[in-house]
């Protein structure tokens, strides 16, 4: 990936960069709107800096997700003829109180969270191989430790971290595939600072910084290992302030 004369990208940091700026300048990605338009916004903006730089591919990694994973690398080999990295983002977030668990709550949170991760990564690896590429997965911080009533959602994330190292030992050494397991950085749907006040209290006294952090600091993390970690591999970078040294 690159900037070459036409304003393509060049690099990694470059694309994410952008990325970082554009969370600064127009908010959180995830907040407050559909997300596939704020994919479209997205690729629009990276589209504006630098012409056809970035294309939004749309699938439900929901159902049946091993074809569709497939369906997506492929897109994406269409666009742009190679990979260079690989970022499993796309997650479900829910209550399931054990006792009421529905299987299709299960299958869904592990179809989305876990399965489609894995079979995305092993879609990707041909191509990635190539390239030396890398692949990078979103945890939780709680996939160690348990949140209460979302037992399946944790199950799912920790399936994920120890995918994350499996996968960095059977892929080794042609592409890294390393995790990232971020803390309160967008607070969920049922908190907000009028209804829930003490519960952001509470969960910020748990944090070392006492802050919560910012998109732009998983971005980070991601530019990281996308570009200057070369000898990391099978690891799990924490981003959450210190307040998993307080679970």
């Amino acid at each position: 990936m690159g900037k070459m004369d036409d304003g393509k990208y060049v690099t990694i940091e470059e694309f994410i960069d952008d990325f970082v700026k554009y969370i600064n300048n127009n908010g959180k990605l995830c907040e407050n709107g559909d997300i596939c338009d704020k994919a479209q916004a997205f690729a629009q903006f990276t589209y504006d800096v630098r012409q056809d730089s970035a294309r939004k591919i749309q699938a439900n990694l929901a159902n049946d997700s091993q074809k569709t994973s497939q369906t997506v690398i492929e897109e994406s080999l269409k666009a742009w003829g190679q990979l260079d990295i690989l970022v499993n983002n796309a997650s479900q977030f829910y209550p399931t109180e054990a006792g009421k668990v529905t299987q299709q709550a299960w299958r869904e949170l592990l179809e989305t969270n876990l399965t489609s991760p894995f079979f995305l990564s092993q879609a990707a690896f041909p191509s990635l191989k190539a390239t030396g590429g890398c692949i990078i997965n979103l945890l939780d911080i709680h996939a160690d430790r348990p949140l209460e009533k979302h037992s399946v959602y944790c199950i799912s994330k920790a399936g994920l971290s120890m995918c994350t190292m499996a996968l960095a030992k059977d892929f080794a050494p042609f592409v890294r595939v390393n995790g990232i397991s971020p803390g309160a950085i967008l607070w969920p749907e049922h908190i907000s600072e009028k209804s829930s006040g003490s519960k952001m209290t509470e969960i910020l006294e748990k944090i070392p910084l006492n802050r919560k952090g910012e998109s732009s600091d998983i971005a980070e993390a991601v530019k990281f290992l996308a570009s200057s970690a070369e000898y990391i591999t099978g690891q799990i970078i924490r981003v959450d302030g210190g307040r998993s040294l307080n679970q």
